[in-house]
């Protein structure tokens, strides 16, 4: 996670007759990093602000705390289909005005999903905020699914699916891969949906998903850039808050979490591949289930593969010279369990296989060791350096604090990140990796070209 260090007091005042009875401030405690000023709306909606004077722009996300893994049995892909849907018009504002109206004012739009949350952002000229709020509240309630639009989006959807799988060896093998990480689990099916399911989808299935997950109560608004929080808070009232929805902002759903061993390897061969790799999955503890091993794992990651001074690069791409590359990877902002990855590819040569077996015998090595408070210092240091320059980017406030809220963090989590991170000690993190060794929920696995090709 990337944010500021910085240390500002919260700022407070009181609302004014204008807002009383439909805004309430709540503010985290000792802020940080951002500094937000937060507020829950009357029908549920939560605002976060950002002030930051440094641009002219602007920049506002809506997140929406459902996704991929709140999809019906049998209707994959639904949560993405949808996203699709969102820019397909409303009665105000028909198929097409959307786009053309954010491209008029010179900005950018763009909207993903996740397994937990669904975003939609703009980036525009502060000036013309109050436009894009009213544009994303009139879309939140009053989106019109046609037939015909629906239609020609679900084919848009196959050909995305087709060209992110079908023509990807790499895409392919991470949709089975994810499937044997997490089976019989929301979060072993591909986001994008499997295209049997997707080609079944109805306008139907679009507008029961669409009236349960997009209310204003399951809604998180940020706004980030050269705006004043009390303004802000205007313009919201007098656009998200005049739509119906509930008392208070909703809980994300809890996704269960797995607790049976998995097989251990899993091999893929494509003739398309070129160059094979190898990546280690470790189903491991989220922030929201665990938030002490979660920063643990963020400075584990660091540590292994911090850019060209983690162990793993200095072991396997320096010294040994058996890997061109390596990298570690952790999100622990996830509803449900979360992902610490492992990924390396062998140098000519060197046999995939080989490069996974010498990793795990590596990594029991450093486990038994104990990792060198020198090498976990550092890491650290590089995380909060890296961390420096975020509220500085326009977009990252509303990308990581709404993530956060979303999924049921909760924006202080962000705002105390610097400071627990400096907490972290060697013994912790060396605890994390003993649990990521002895982890029996774990698959490795590898793509490479068939046998007979990886000997010419």
């Amino acid at each position: 996670m990337a944010v500021l260090t910085r240390t500002t007091a919260w700022k407070n005042f009181l609302l004014s007759g204008f807002f009383a009875g439909a805004l309430v401030l709540s503010s985290p405690a000792d802020a940080s990093v951002f500094s937000p000023t937060i507020y829950d709306l009357a029908n549920g909606v939560r605002l976060i602000v950002v002030e930051n004077p440094l641009s002219d722009a602007v920049g506002h996300m809506v997140w929406y705390r459902t996704g991929a893994a709140d999809e019906p049995d049998g209707k994959t892909g639904l949560a993405h289909y949808l996203e699709h849907m969102m820019f397909k018009g409303t009665a105000k504002h028909p198929a097409g005005s959307f786009d053309a109206i954010i491209a008029r004012l010179g900005g950018d739009q763009n909207a993903y999903t996740s397994y937990d949350t669904t975003a939609y952002y703009e980036i525009v000229p502060a000036k013309n905020l109050a436009l894009v709020m009213s544009l994303e509240a009139d879309r939140m309630r009053g989106l019109l699914i046609e037939e015909n639009e629906a239609q020609s989006e679900k084919n848009v959807v196959l050909s995305e699916r087709e060209e992110r799988t079908g023509n990807s060896s790499v895409g392919a093998f991470r949709e089975e891969l994810r499937r044997v990480l997490f089976p019989l689990h929301p979060y072993g099916r591909p986001i994008i949906g499997l295209r049997k399911d997707v080609e079944r989808l109805t306008p139907d299935d679009l507008r029961a998903f669409y009236r349960k997950a997009y209310a204003p109560q399951n809604a998180v608004v940020v706004v980030s850039g050269n705006v004043k929080h009390d303004q802000v808070a205007a313009l919201a009232a007098a656009t998200y808050g005049r739509l119906g929805g509930g008392l208070r902002p909703k809980q994300p759903p809890k996704i269960s979490q797995i607790s049976h061993p998995l097989k251990p390897l899993f091999i893929k061969e494509d003739a398309r591949v070129k160059q094979p790799f190898v990546t280690r999955q470790y189903v491991v503890s989220s922030a929201l289930k665990n938030r002490q091993d979660s920063l643990a794992l963020d400075v584990l990651s660091e540590v292994l593969t911090g850019g060209e001074v983690g162990i793993l690069y200095r072991h396997f791409v320096i010294k040994t010279r058996t890997a061109s590359g390596t990298s570690a990877g952790y999100n622990g902002t996830t509803r449900g369990p979360s992902v610490f990855s492992i990924t390396a590819s062998p140098t000519p040569g060197q046999t995939v296989e080989h490069l996974n077996q010498d990793i795990a015998a590596y990594l029991q090595y450093l486990a038994h060791k104990g990792l060198k408070a020198r090498d976990v210092e550092e890491a650290k240091q590089r995380l909060l350096d890296s961390a420096v320059f975020a509220r500085d980017k326009l977009l990252a406030p509303a990308q990581i604090l709404g993530e956060a809220e979303a999924v049921g963090l909760g924006a202080e989590m962000v705002e105390k990140w610097p400071d627990n991170i400096r907490r972290v000690s060697t013994a912790q993190v060396n605890a994390a990796l003993q649990r990521l060794v002895s982890n029996k929920n774990m698959v490795a696995g590898i793509l490479k070209p068939p046998a007979m090709e990886e000997k010419k």
